[in-house]
């Protein structure tokens, strides 16, 4: 009756492309940013910019991860309670 939800796994493959696509991003803003005609200071400004962006991505994903994780543990709990409830319910129970 208790239906446990799989719990789902990267592959190898998607990680790897996620890892080395995220590598590539920054190599090519970097490389961007360096190549740029601009003041040392502007330059800079853009490389503290973008890791700002990236600090702030992960402390979101990281966020939007936590929060998902706990509701479905709240969702298990409520779901083993009614459980419970149901296992330990008689009908034919005089009133």
């Amino acid at each position: 009756m208790s239906e446990t939800p799989v719990k789902q796994q990267n592959t190898a493959a998607f990680y790897g492309q996620a890892v080395l696509s995220f590598g590539v991003a920054i190599a090519a803003t970097a490389i961007g940013i360096f190549n740029l005609e601009a003041d040392i200071w502007v330059r800079a400004f853009l490389g503290i910019a973008v890791l700002y962006l990236v600090t702030s991505a992960f402390t979101l994903a990281k966020v939007i991860r936590d929060r998902q994780e706990a509701g479905q543990i709240v969702s298990r709990v409520d779901q083993a309670r009614l459980e419970k409830l149901l296992a330990e319910h008689d009908p034919f129970e005089k009133l």
